[in-house]
């Protein structure tokens, strides 16, 4: 490797920039960030439920809700067929644990069997009234409370509640 000073009788130095070196420098690099960046990025492997086709069981003793969206901005939530207030719900959510316990053979009965909370919602639902329905199922005591929905394939807009 030499380096050139001018010459050639000239007074000025040489302007010219060696750009090999930068090249070499810069092809390093990136064959490092490639190599490494394969390396870091990690995923953990998953098989994520297929829930498309998955019926939902449905038992007598499960609560079905629906929540709509009333004129307003109101929400609203029906148990069964009725519509019921935000009291009225944990009321008879509450009632419906306690007696689904007690016609189990109570608490400490072996293999209870809990009912679940399956929840209807339309599409232009708010998702404060939804919420609201869940945490208020939660706060009876109901474990699993679940969301019903339309199959992708089924392109029907409405539902009757």
């Amino acid at each position: 490797m030499a380096m050139s000073t001018g010459g050639g009788g000239e007074d000025r130095p040489m302007s010219d920039i060696n750009t090999t070196p930068l090249v070499d420098v810069m092809l390093v690099l990136l064959i490092i960030f490639l190599v490494t960046t394969t390396i870091a990025v990690q995923t953990v492997p998953l098989k994520l439920p297929d829930v498309r086709f998955d019926p939902t069981t449905t038992k007598p003793e499960n609560v079905s809700l629906s929540v709509v969206s009333e004129p307003g901005g109101e929400c609203g939530v029906y148990w069964n067929q009725t519509k019921v207030g935000h009291a009225e719900l944990l009321s008879r959510a509450v009632d419906k644990l306690k007696t689904e316990i007690a016609r189990q053979g109570g608490v400490n009965a072996a293999g209870l069997d809990l009912p679940e909370a399956h929840i209807r919602a339309d599409v232009n639902v708010p998702y404060r009234c939804v919420g609201g329905a869940i945490y208020t199922m939660q706060m009876a005591g109901f474990a699993r409370v679940g969301f019903i929905s339309q199959p992708p394939g089924n392109q029907q807009q409405s539902a009757t509640f």
